[in-house]
């Protein structure tokens, strides 16, 4: 049976409404503008941390970009608990190597699946080592994003260092329409492209 995330995620949020303090969530973080809508709906629940690693942006003025964004949007937010932000290495070596045989497939597809896992894996390793509650990705505010393959892979990884995995789909009740209306209110460059040298084709 289908999973809905969106449902997981509002019962597991009925239980942290009710807790305090705050439990601190890692956020895996693609850019600012599928952050925007994430931040103003999870601030109201954890103290987030926005993890910044992207190995796979190109080019490297790119992804500057794109940090410098995001840092701008961190500023801005002011409702909710505290948001901070952390940035990983930024070493498209890492990229290439589980790209490596995949340049030419769909975007979507395989090559992708191994572009989230590498993210959301570092995501769970940094959430266990800073002993937080929580790690998840903006990853599933996109509409061309797997929602279920994101989580299977949250699962996984959760399991393998030892934190827990906040289930989600933010696309849904309209989140990726607000991420777009939060960019404009909020001034933030919007990226015409994924990220990866095989997206800008």
């Amino acid at each position: 049976m289908k999973i809905n995330y969106q449902v997981e995620l509002d019962k597991l949020l009925r239980e942290i409404n009710a807790q305090q303090p705050a439990k601190r969530l890692l956020l895996h973080s693609c850019c600012a503008p599928c952050s925007s809508y994430v931040l103003e709906y999870l601030s109201n629940y954890f103290a987030i941390t926005i993890f910044y690693y992207n190995p796979n942006i190109y080019p490297e003025s790119e992804y500057i970009k794109r940090v410098e964004e995001q840092l701008e949007l961190v500023k801005k937010i002011k409702q909710g608990n505290m948001i901070s932000f952390m940035e990983g290495h930024y070493d498209r070596d890492e990229f290439r190597k589980i790209a490596k045989g995949l340049e030419q497939v769909s975007e979507g597809g395989e090559r992708c699946f191994r572009c989230y896992e590498l993210r959301m894996r570092e995501a769970a390793r940094q959430a266990a080592a800073g002993g937080y509650d929580y790690f998840t990705t903006t990853l599933s505010i996109s509409p061309m994003k797997n929602a279920e393959k994101l989580n299977e892979i949250g699962e996984r990884a959760a399991e393998e260092y030892g934190v827990s995995h906040l289930p989600s789909d933010f696309k849904k009740r309209g989140g990726y329409l607000r991420s777009i209306e939060l960019s404009k209110e909020y001034g933030l460059y919007r990226q015409d492209y994924c990220g990866c040298e095989f997206s800008i084709r």
